[in-house]
């Protein structure tokens, strides 16, 4: 039995990438999984796959965290026990485009920040308060090396990321004292879906982006983030860079050949 059986937890932008991955580490724990995402058929189809993998239970539900709205009747339409969620791991956000900021488009930095500044927010904000009221329970953004460090072309999403972590220190602060543990797990290059959705779908430019390196896997960043919701209640990972080994800093990458 461990320290996460029958935990609720709660993953935004779960259908895939480090949101599926998490899914899958945390059913293998033994957790209930709240799943949330745009794509409900995506993750329709990896119940099967969970419950095999060992989760206590699984409710997934269709929600763009972009809408507050519906944010808020998701989560306050929940029923017992979901409603008293344990983890949430809020991760759902995207990156678009790789424009000087005098070339960006409009519309890429709105998706941006309304889905991981704004996003991020209107999630934090329905589920922390059940948290400080029942006196425990983990929050673990999912931020980015973007948040600590800016590149050439980055601007907007560098901005958003660096709004996670300001936000991160934020509720710590907010809520110190009441038991909920607030946390964050900043990834470098991952190999998930995150450059075909920069480019907009062109995959031979998001292929180029991990040519001749080793990246993170969505499952090396799942670890960590069990990892950190698996310590006792009186330890917090207030954050964690997290690096392939050919990666030394937002644009130091080792390449062979």
């Amino acid at each position: 039995m461990t320290r996460l059986a029958g935990q609720v937890v709660c993953i935004t932008g779960a259908s895939s990438g480090i949101g599926a991955a998490c899914a899958r580490t945390f059913a293998r724990e033994g957790s209930r999984l709240l799943l949330a995402a745009r794509r409900l058929e995506r993750l329709e189809a990896l119940e099967s796959e969970l419950r095999a993998a060992g989760a206590a239970g699984i409710r997934s539900v269709a929600l763009d965290v972009r809408d507050r709205e519906a944010v808020i009747e998701t989560f306050e339409s929940l029923d017992a026990p979901w409603r008293d969620i344990d983890v949430l791991v809020n991760n759902a956000g995207l990156s678009r485009g790789l424009d000087p900021l005098h070339r960006g488009l409009h519309s890429d930095w709105e998706e941006m920040l309304d889905t991981n500044v704004k996003g991020l927010l209107w999630v934090d904000r329905v589920v922390v308060p059940g948290m400080v009221e029942r006196k425990r329970g983990t929050v673990i953004h999912i931020g980015s090396i973007a948040g600590r460090q800016v590149y050439p072309g980055g601007n907007v999403y560098c901005a958003s990321k660096h709004a996670v972590r300001a936000l991160t220190d934020g509720l710590r602060l907010d809520v110190n004292g009441s038991g909920v543990r607030v946390m964050s797990v900043d990834p470098g290059m991952v190999d998930t879906e995150f450059s075909e959705v920069r480019f907009h779908g062109d995959r031979d430019k998001a292929g180029k982006v991990y040519r001749g390196m080793q990246p993170l896997s969505g499952d090396d960043v799942a670890e960590v983030v069990r990892f950190a919701a698996s310590l006792p209640e009186h330890v917090v990972l207030a954050e964690t860079l997290l690096l392939p080994t050919d990666q030394a800093s937002a644009t130091t990458v080792h390449r062979k050949g």
